[in-house]
């Protein structure tokens, strides 16, 4: 049976559609083809208590639905062609008479069976297979990209046809025919329009509510689409979920009270379009563009605690969903968090304090490093080991000998230099890569483990103070950084290691090395008689050859081509997980000590990469448009010739600029936009340089003569600044 609805308003079918339980945010409960009762393939990333799990598998995708008694279907024979379609556009057009297309597109979509019948490519085909949907795709393509050119007409005529096609009732269809209908209506440009998403709701809540074996075939299935197909459907659910999050004043939308199950279900129909990028090598789209920027305004912490809140289970929070958060929303959840750690651990000490009958002191707000520069690195660790409660307090530093109040500027300062005198290669911690240009971990386990532990909580205090360091170390090190992302209870568990390591991961640190790897893979040859290799590998590190077995007597065992895809995985896991262990695992508790936090669980190991390290993109036109100035005016000549300067400076000098200017050379999260500076006039210095005040990101400029010479003292200021002293 048949809906029919003849003309209706579309922009007035909330009330229409709304029906009693729709409110309901989590779609039923189902049986898989086993008969076990499973959710709908979506669950929830992860929960503060679990961690990440699995959201949807890609195994078992054949199954089939169990055998029961039904009706055979019966479809309409629809046998028009991609080209002969094309044709009736083109006479259309010429003739300016769509009569023609409109009933076309009117019967096309009217039922899921017309929808088959016009698009499968074998109409009387049971079931689906994972790799391919079993649909004339070109054609599909071809209707949907000639809607976006005909009247609005025949838009409205579509979206009543799948109204009708969504109300249908006891459809009667071969196996898996309802999993291809939605796949292709979710695909329809009509739902690029705000009128349109009552029906575009209703469209993704049937989708949610398929069975999980469903869902893992359109997750499949989007994995062949266009890339531009896909980028499409991501955009329309995205706007979605923001129009419905920030409703329009005018009320075109229905009420709340009715349409609340709307983000929820978009949220998870993203989830599977997520699952199916990131299963797909390489990605489809780049991971950014499940962001949706618009939620960075909402009340991110609210969200954040009905993430953790255990009284409530099943409520939404889109914490559950951390792909669709961008890194600003992301670094404010993480930055609030972590001050209310802050505000949390000061109260402890300050309540232990008046327990004990003793005057608090400001001091136990903060930690407090006091360093020497001339020891900078044993003054460091004595000072982080000794006051490991107090890691997450807000950081202050002072360098003994010198006054200086440090209002961030010296803080910044002491990240800066430790970071550099760690990575030097005298302490030979670190081995520096040139052909990649970043460093790895030195698989020489004499070092002190101690050290290692503090590049680790350096990093964690970098996050929780919100300070930018500029560190070169690969994505896979971040990676391992978040496995797991949180520590397990047991002290024995395996941490910081990362599963099947790829050459991919190796190319980042040691191209040469992966590429012969890759070439090792794919020699036609004899492995064994041409290449005369066994299992063991010879490593360089700061000059000395060592040689270490992959394998027990690994010098006796030669690489064939049998086992050379064993030797390929044995090596990777060596050099990027083995070899390291130790100081991977000093290095992660060290992180994980200062960064504890459940909201860690949310972020991507690109994520935290952005966090540690910031962006190194300088779009200096966007620091511009947050300048404040102080004495001057932003159409000053001084003003307008200090930015030309900037501008034409190398990118080098540029970052040296950032650095005297911000006390770091990096970009926070969020961009340049998100920064702070101002430019403060002086009149009776012009002799002097200009000077800064890193603090504030505060720049002290004189009324130079003319432009020559501000670029003169710009350049010896931003080329010699480094130490910090009263003016």
């Amino acid at each position: 049976m048949v809906s029919r609805l003849g003309n209706v308003n579309i922009t007035s079918l909330g009330n229409f559609l709304l029906r009693p339980g729709s409110e309901t945010s989590l779609p039923p409960i189902s049986k898989d083809c086993d008969g076990k009762t499973q959710g709908v393939g979506l669950s929830p990333a992860s929960t503060p208590e679990s961690g990440f799990r699995s959201v949807l598998s890609v195994e078992n995708l054949t199954c089939s639905e169990p055998e029961e008694a039904r009706a055979t279907p019966h479809y309409p024979i629809r046998t028009k062609t991609r080209e002969e379609f094309l044709q009736d556009v083109r006479r259309a057009q010429q003739t300016e008479s769509f009569m023609s297309l409109q009933k076309f597109y009117m019967r096309c979509f009217d039922t899921f069976a017309e929808i088959c019948a016009v698009f499968k490519v074998d109409v009387e085909e049971e079931g689906a297979k994972p790799e391919e949907p079993g649909l004339n795709m070109e054609f599909l393509y071809a209707v949907h990209d000639t809607l976006r050119e005909m009247p609005s007409i025949i838009h409205k005529t579509v979206l009543k046809s799948i109204i009708n096609a969504l109300l249908e009732e006891k459809r009667i269809l071969y196996a898996k025919d309802d999993v291809r209908a939605l796949f292709v209506l979710v695909q329809n440009p009509v739902f690029a329009a705000q009128s349109s998403y009552t029906i575009f709701a209703h469209l993704l809540r049937q989708i949610v509510s398929l069975p999980s074996a469903d869902h893992q075939l359109l997750v499949s299935w989007f994995k062949i689409l266009e890339v531009e197909k896909l980028r499409m459907i991501v955009r329309h659910v995205i706007q979605f979920i923001t129009i419905r999050q920030f409703p329009p004043a005018d009320k075109s939308l229905p009420p709340l009270s009715k349409s609340r199950w709307w983000i929820p279900t978009g949220t998870k129909t993203l989830a599977l379009i997520n699952a199916a990028n990131n299963s797909s090598t390489p990605p489809l789209l780049d991971y950014t563009e499940f962001y949706n920027s618009a939620l960075d305004h909402m009340d991110l912490m609210q969200d954040y605690f009905n993430w953790q809140s255990p009284q409530r289970p099943g409520q939404f929070s889109y914490c559950q969903y951390p792909f669709i958060l961008s890194i600003v929303a992301k670094r404010i959840i993480l930055t609030k968090d972590s001050e209310q750690q802050m505000i949390l651990t000061a109260r402890r000490s300050l309540v232990a304090k008046v327990a004990r009958h003793q005057a608090p002191q400001i001091d136990i707000f903060f930690l407090n490093i006091h360093v020497r520069r001339s020891h900078l690195v044993s003054d460091s660790l004595n000072e982080i080991a000794s006051k490991q409660k107090d890691l997450k307090k807000k950081l202050k530093v002072s360098f003994v000998g010198e006054p200086g109040l440090d209002m961030g500027g010296l803080t910044k300062e002491w990240f800066l230099l430790l970071i550099r005198q760690i990575f030097h290669p005298d302490y030979g911690m670190f081995v520096y890569h040139p052909h990649s240009r970043c460093y790895w971990f030195s698989t020489d386990q004499e070092g002190n483990l101690r050290e290692y532990n503090l590049i680790g909580v350096l990093m964690g205090l970098a996050v929780y103070n919100s300070i930018i360091l500029d560190l070169h170390f690969p994505s896979i090190c971040y990676r391992k950084l978040l496995s797991p992302p949180v520590v397990p209870d047991v002290d024995t568990a395996d941490v910081g290691s990362v599963n099947t390591p790829t050459v991919d991961d190796l190319a980042e640190i040691m191209p040469d090395v992966s590429r012969g790897l890759t070439e090792l893979l794919a020699y036609e040859g004899n492995v064994e008689e041409d290449m005369c290799m066994n299992f063991q590998v010879s490593l360089e590190e700061y000059g000395d050859v060592k040689t270490y077995k992959l394998r027990d007597n690994g010098e006796n065992i030669p690489v064939t081509n049998d086992n050379r895809n064993e030797y390929v995985e044995l090596y990777l896991d060596w050099i990027l997980n083995a070899a390291i262990y130790e100081q991977f695992r000093a290095f992660y508790l060290g992180f994980h000590s200062v960064c504890a936090s459940n909201a860690l669980i949310m972020l991507r190991p690109e994520e935290v990469e952005m966090l540690v390290c910031g962006s190194p993109t300088l779009d200096l036109n966007e620091l511009r448009k947050v300048t404040e100035y102080d004495g001057y005016k932003a159409d000053d000549p001084i003003i307008i010739d200090f930015w030309e300067v900037l501008h034409s400076l190398s990118d080098e000098l540029k970052k040296k600029f950032l650095l005297f200017a911000t006390g770091s050379d990096r970009v926070p999260v969020g961009g340049m936009g998100e920064m702070t500076f101002k430019i403060t006039k002086v009149t009776n210095k012009p002799d002097n340089l200009p000077e800064a005040h890193t603090c504030f990101n505060q720049l002290v400029l004189p009324l130079y003569e003319n432009e020559d010479l501000l670029r003169q003292k710009l350049i010896i200021a931003i080329s010699n600044a480094e130490g910090f002293g009263l003016e």
